[in-house]
This record gives structure tokens, sequence and C-alpha cells, in this order.
């Protein structure tokens, strides 16, 4: 058994987990399992930087997890950071705060990389499951990017885009430095235009309509679940696994599009992080189902930070 912390930075969260690997029954526990939006990819799509404010936001979480790392008395650590970090033309400022803090270096990873960590994080306790045919196509949609990975037991082929619900909130639906709420119906064929693009490059090496089973990962479709299920309040457990039908995922993605910050904020299980970006973030998914034609998407707590977690243990 080794206790393992695992950190993924992303566009819009900064995530961490701290966890007990056994490598020989393949089951990982977690201790710790939290999540802070962070918006470190504010505004990089325009400016090509990451805003002071965005690096001050991150760095005080990065403070926060380091306590409970220490605390918990994790052997090893890994600092995996995605795709703001890897368009930014500062990101050695951001390297240099995160050693300072918590002693390793970031690893800035591929598109693909983080491709093969998701899919191993979604995948891993799938094994054996007789109810859910092969191969997978994983989807971890993301602020800035969106990976896709087909395999069965392993990886066959993975690309990751440059779609996710900050990017796309920032690109098309925000005049004037605020987000238009409810967005205008060109805005929107915008996004779409976009996530079809996005899809089209993807499908050059990924064979998206050969998989089987859909599992969708990450905070947009984490949401989504909660919303179809009318949670109280957001429920890891309930989320897990959940199987979410293209026709309710489509009725919500709907709501989403059409509904005012205020109505957003009110549903329970919402993040506040996610309000003005979980519509783009529904929308990705959606047109990620049309293009495929899945009946459902299968729903995964369990995505790159496992992976990980995995990869250290």
């Amino acid at each position: 058994m080794t206790r393992v912390a695992a950190i993924d930075c992303g566009t819009n969260s900064i995530r961490l987990l701290v966890a007990d690997a056994d490598p020989a029954t393949g089951e990982l526990t977690d201790l710790d399992r939290r999540m802070t939006i962070v918006r470190l990819g504010q505004d990089v799509d325009r400016t090509g930087r990451l805003a002071p404010q965005a690096l001050e936001r991150t760095f005080a979480a990065c403070r926060e997890y380091a306590a409970v790392i220490k605390e918990l008395g994790a052997e090893r650590l890994r600092f995996v950071a995605t795709s703001a970090s890897r368009d930014a033309e500062n990101r050695d400022e951001f390297v240099r705060g995160v050693i300072d803090i918590l002693g390793v270096e970031p690893e800035v990873i591929t598109g693909d990389q983080e491709a093969e960590f998701s899919f191993t994080g979604a995948t891993k306790e799938l094994t054996g499951r007789t109810d859910l045919d092969r191969p997978y196509l994983v989807v971890d949609i993301g602020g800035g990017s969106t990976e896709f990975v087909v395999g069965d037991d392993h990886v066959r082929a993975a690309r990751s885009v440059d779609v996710g619900c900050v990017r796309m909130t920032e690109r098309h639906l925000v005049r004037d430095g605020a987000v238009v709420d409810p967005p205008e119906p060109a805005q929107i064929e915008a996004v779409r235009a976009d996530i079809v693009a996005a899809l089209d490059l993807a499908e050059e090496t990924v064979p998206l309509r050969e998989a089987r089973t859909l599992v969708g990962l990450a905070g947009s479709v984490t949401t989504v679940s909660a919303i179809a299920q009318e949670l109280p309040e957001y429920d890891s457990a309930a989320i897990h696994h959940s199987r979410i039908p293209y026709g309710r995922v489509r009725e919500i993605t709907e709501w989403l599009i059409g509904s005012t910050h205020a109505e957003r904020a009110a549903v329970p299980s919402m993040h506040p992080g996610r309000v003005d970006v979980i519509a783009a973030g529904a929308l990705v998914l959606l047109t990620i189902m049309e293009r495929i034609g899945a009946a459902e998407v299968v729903v995964s707590e369990h995505d790159i930070l496992d992976g990980i977690a995995w990869s250290i243990a």
C-alpha cells in the first residue's frame, strides 16, 4: 500500500486527491478529495497570459493543499497542469510559485498524456462489468480543452482539442467584459460551430463512432447529472456511475442556455464557480452525444486525478 497525492490543475479548477493505492488489488482508497474553482485560465484565450489574480487564487489553493498533504503524510506527490498553463506566455511564473509552495515542479503535460490519465482513472473500476459494452469513449470536458479517448483495456486512440466550458464562454458568450445572460441564438450557434469543428479534428485520429459506451468526466458532466437527478445538494456517490439519457441531457442543456444567472445559481447542486460556464459545458456534452449517436452518458467522478494517482502508486 502506498499513500500518494495527486494534483490536477486545469483551466477552471484545481483538485487534490490523497489516497492509499494497492496495485495488487487495483483499489484506490480516498483519504481526501477536494476541488477549488480558481479560474487559472481567466482571459488566457484573449491575452495569452495568466492573470495575476488567477495566479494568486491558484497559489492560495496550493497552500491549502500543501497543509492537507503534510497532515496525511503522503509519500509521493505529482502535480499535473493542463490546458491553461500550456497556452500561457508567463507559465514560468506559475511553475516557480508551485515549486515554492509544494516543493515539486508542475508537469505541463500534453493533451495526449492528459487523455491517457483520464482514461485510466475513469475505466479502471469498470473492468469486468457486463452491463457496459466496449470499446469506451472517455470524454473529459475541461475548462480549456476536451480530451477524447477510445479504448478497451488500454488506450487505442486519444486526442485533445481546444474546446472547454471556460474557453467557449469567454470566446463567444461574453460582451463588454460580462457574460450575456441568457446568450443570443447567434452566440450559441458560434459555440456549437467551434465544437463541431473540434469534433471533426478529433475524428481525424480517434474513431469516436466505434464506441459502445460513452463515459463523461469533469464538472460540466457531473453537474448535468446532479441536475438530471434533481439532487438537493452535490452528492458524489449519487453522481458516480449515474446514467443520463440523451433526451434528459438535451432538456437540461436547453434550459441552461435559456436561463438567467440567478436561475442557474439557485440550482442546489450548482457550484458557484460553474454558474457562468455550465451552459457551454453542457452544450459540448450534448453535441458529442449527437455526433456519435449516444443513447446515454455514464458519468464518472473518477478521472484524470485518479489516473495521476495510479501513475505514482
